[in-house]
């Protein structure tokens, strides 16, 4: 407890070492002025390009507009919040079973890796709407089924989790990208909204560990799982109205496509991804980036641990304090578009993806570099890498939709988005195997690898816009 604090507060105030109390103090305060001053920025102007023009500054057009995103954020909103519940206390839980808990999370991204290829088919053919409500189902199912002991019923939940993780980062991107289309709004105005999206992931990851903590104290282990039952039905009640899409804007073709066999629409999401070099570029950066971002999840606490931190390591500080960087890197995106814009005014956001890879990729060899030559004097500077990576978490999130929603057909949204899956879970799975076998320091130098690959990928990206298609 730092001595200034006055002793009538010592009881409200949590007794964490001074460098975490400052930490979350400056997170919190850069957090809120960056929020603030974003709110302004977005309430005063929308991005401004030719389609914005041509729309003539219609004030109705943004209006609903405006609707439409707040539509969108408030499911996305309550679908991360139980989410994060979920993730923030499903290895407790387990722990508390005394379950075999890695074969457990493995079965978890085996499933995912299993199905990925199939479900993005009967997401384009039955309808993105639809598909939301079937994740809503879903988990609604999986998290009464963890109110098991029975490590069967438990492999069982595992199954499901990973159909629908694949759900959560397909079926609702898909239907928010193609509906903006429909809806006639300008291209631009979508990066506004995965950059909030960054910014509410965040957000809610912070709600999400305090309301669990909460739930788990009054109800115990179970409790944050139930918490997110009730949440999920409130998803479920907000989507009900939304309008269903399959990525085709004209009634004829809708109905080809709803009649099409699942075969020929898997085939057609695999030969277009295979045939269009950006489209699988774009898949290889996300899994690269993804990849990376998962293991360095999985090693942050053990690394920081490790290196005895003044009075201790407040996990649930430091794990606030990175949320709140990602959050950070949300509301800084459309300023880094704007200077992207000035570097490269035909590719601004492939420039600014591959300029937050490219920092992510030298602050995790800073890192290894720090475990690696200074391991007893680099707790400050190794923390402040972790943070800039959150950073470029925030950052790079809404540039990746940005570019999918870009390059990748809406016809086939559901499909190739499942498709990306693929690489991204071998990346997952190869480095929750590193991290159990190499040292910290080999694995941040791999994270950076793969966030380095990942820039001079996108990269590649910049410049080369001709003959994208988006139908």
């Amino acid at each position: 407890m730092s001595p200034s604090v006055p002793s009538w507060a010592s009881d409200l105030v949590p007794d964490w070492p001074d460098w975490a109390m400052r930490l979350m103090l400056s997170a919190g305060g850069v957090l809120l002025l960056a929020t603030a001053a974003s709110f302004v920025h977005d309430r005063m102007s929308l991005p401004k390009s030719a389609a914005s023009a041509a729309a003539g500054d219609d004030l109705a057009l943004r209006s609903k507009f405006l609707r439409f995103k707040r539509q969108y954020l408030l499911v996305y909103l309550v679908i991360m919040l139980a989410d994060w519940m979920q993730g923030t206390h499903m290895y407790t839980l387990y722990l508390s079973y005394e379950v075999n808990i890695s074969a457990l999370f493995l079965t978890g991204f085996l499933s995912g890796a299993v199905f990925a290829p199939f479900l993005g088919s009967l997401v384009d053919k039955y309808g993105r709407k639809n598909f939301c409500l079937v994740y809503c189902v879903l988990e609604i199912i999986i998290n009464a089924l963890e109110h098991s002991h029975d490590f069967k019923t438990l492999l069982l939940g595992r199954v499901l989790g990973g159909i629908s993780t694949n759900l959560l980062f397909s079926a609702f991107e898909s239907w928010m990208t193609t509906q903006h289309r429909k809806s006639g709004f300008p291209e631009d105005w979508l990066s506004t909204i995965y950059a909030e999206s960054s910014i509410v992931n965040g957000s809610t990851a912070i709600l999400a560990g305090i309301v669990a903590q909460l739930l788990e104290d009054s109800l115990g282990h179970i409790g944050p799982f139930q918490g997110a039952i009730a949440l999920t039905v409130l998803a479920l009640l907000l989507i009900l109205p939304w309008e269903e899409n399959y990525g085709e804007e004209d009634h004829q073709q809708q109905k080809k496509t709803a009649d099409a066999n699942l075969y020929q629409k898997f085939k057609e999401g695999w030969t277009t991804t295979s045939r269009d070099s950006r489209i699988w570029r774009i898949g290889c950066v996300q899994a690269l980036s993804e990849g990376a971002m998962y293991t360095f999840v999985f090693m942050w606490v053990p690394t920081l641990l490790s290196l005895d931190p003044p009075g201790g390591l407040p996990t649930g500080c430091v794990f606030s304090a990175l949320m709140a960087a990602i959050a950070l890197g949300g509301t800084l995106f459309p300023h880094l578009l704007s200077l992207s814009r000035l570097l490269s005014p035909r590719s601004p956001t492939e420039t600014a993806a591959s300029l937050t890879y490219a920092v992510a990729a030298v602050s995790m060899a800073t890192a290894a570099a720090g475990l690696k030559f200074r391991r007893h004097s680099c707790f400050g500077p190794v923390l402040a890498c972790f943070l800039t990576v959150e950073t470029c978490v925030g950052l790079f999130l809404p540039a990746a939709g940005t570019l999918r929603s870009k390059y990748v057909p809406d016809a086939l949204q559901g499909c190739i988005l499942n498709i990306f899956r693929l690489p991204l879970n071998a990346l997952v799975v190869a480095g929750t195997y590193a991290t159990d076998h190499l040292q910290p320091e080999a694995v941040f130098a791999l994270v950076s690898v793969w966030f380095f690959l990942a820039a001079v990928l996108q990269a590649t990206l910049v410049g080369g816009n001709k003959g994208i298609k988006k139908d």
